[in-house]
């Protein structure tokens, strides 16, 4: 039998599958295994949308660092921006329109 996982662990692995990440950049992000998000995935039944349209790319930031992301207007302009917890840092996961 495995060590128990915090919940915590369990419930950013699956937010951040739904944003689009694999499981082995979550496996990065995270320290945990990408076979447990696997199986946390399959487990909860998590069925991420498909779009071909967007991709998210992810930036690890202090507070500081998000302050000053956020200052500036053309990083968020024509992007869908998601911002979490992670630890004492901040995930920023941004969504831009694949260019024609």
């Amino acid at each position: 039998m495995g060590k128990q996982i915090d919940h915590y662990y369990v419930n950013k692995a699956l937010q951040l599958y739904l944003e689009g990440l694999t499981y082995r950049e979550i496996e990065r992000i995270l320290g945990v295994s990408h076979v447990s998000v696997m199986n946390w995935v399959k487990k909860y039944g998590i069925k991420r949308p498909y779009s071909s349209q967007y991709h998210p790319t992810y930036k690890i930031l202090s507070q500081q660092e998000l302050r000053e992301y956020f200052n500036v207007a053309g990083n968020i302009k024509g992007a869908g921006v998601l911002v979490t917890e992670l630890g004492d840092k901040f995930m920023l996961i941004k969504w831009e329109r694949f260019k024609e």
